[in-house]
């Protein structure tokens, strides 16, 4: 049964750092991509950021280019969110979704509330002094 774990999440100042991991079991990352979403109270989810773990392609949102950087751990079948310089507009519940390329970065680009992918349960990041 395919199941993602997220955690790293917490509460840290703005311009703090975190880093999130996205554990998988019941499946190996190989021939598919992993997104991270986020969606904070009265907003709709959020792409944040995808890769392709086959060949490293990479997404990011504009919010969060330049301060986020999504990697992978083929041998550990994990993948990370390091972010950093966080604002208070970066608190969201933080959520890995694993599908195939072609969908998971449709969802991640274009239709990131679309009821698809395998989903974990989400992890709090809150930003604030």
């Amino acid at each position: 049964q395919l199941q993602l774990v997220e955690s790293g999440g917490g509460l840290v100042q703005p311009g703090g750092s975190l880093r999130l991991s996205c554990a998988a079991s019941g499946f190996t990352l190989d021939s598919y991509a992993i997104g991270w979403f986020r969606q904070a109270p009265g907003k709709e989810r959020e792409g944040v950021s995808c890769i392709s773990v086959s060949d490293g392609s990479t997404y990011y949102a504009d919010s969060v280019k330049g301060r986020f950087t999504i990697s992978k751990d083929n041998a550990k079948n994990t993948v990370y969110l390091q972010m950093n310089r966080l604002k208070p507009e970066d608190t969201a519940v933080y959520y890995c979704a694993a599908d195939v390329p072609r969908l998971l970065f449709r969802l991640c680009i274009l239709q990131p509330s679309a009821d698809f992918g395998s989903w974990g349960q989400g992890t709090q990041v809150t930003v604030s002094s």
